[in-house]
């Protein structure tokens, strides 16, 4: 191999960290996960206000495929009284969800959540249609809710 090519191909490799780090910092990179209740909100008017949140969306770190469908999946905080509210108006299963946290964008949330939880679902408040469904579990002793959607603000490309 010529010369030239060899020290082409390590300063290529040297290079290559320092722009994927210029890029993060130029870029804005966020934390691994949201913390902002409003788009929990506004997806799952519902639960009403939330006090607190940790939450994923496929379209973080984009890698490059694009999809018209969005989905987020997380943690969020009710508000005392509300599970309360809730379970008084609709049925109940103990249930966990069954899929964890596999997803690639997920990760972050693998330690996420609360400490033992014994989760609830109500059939009730999941919502399944074509291109969007909504799944739900609750903690009654954390007051938090383990949600999955799938183009959580209707149509697919929102």
């Amino acid at each position: 191999m010529d010369r030239r090519k060899v020290i082409g191909i390590g300063v290529g490799l040297a290079v290559l960290p320092t722009w994927w780090a210029l890029r993060q910092v130029t870029s804005g990179t966020k934390r691994d996960w949201h913390t902002d209740t409003a788009p929990l909100e506004r997806a799952f008017p519902l639960l009403g206000p939330l006090t607190d949140a940790k939450w994923v969306s496929s379209r973080d770190n984009d890698r490059g495929i694009p999809s018209p469908e969005l989905v987020i999946s997380g943690f969020a905080r009710l508000t005392p009284g509300k599970l309360a509210e809730l379970t008084a108006a609709h049925a109940f299963v103990s249930e966990a969800p069954a899929d964890g946290l596999s997803s690639w964008f997920e990760k972050p949330l693998k330690d996420e959540g609360p400490e033992n939880p014994q989760w609830v679902r109500s059939h009730e408040l999941d919502r399944d249609g074509s291109g969007y469904f909504t799944k739900l579990w609750f903690d009654r002793r954390s007051d938090t809710v383990r949600f999955r959607a799938l183009n959580p603000y209707g149509q697919p490309g929102y």
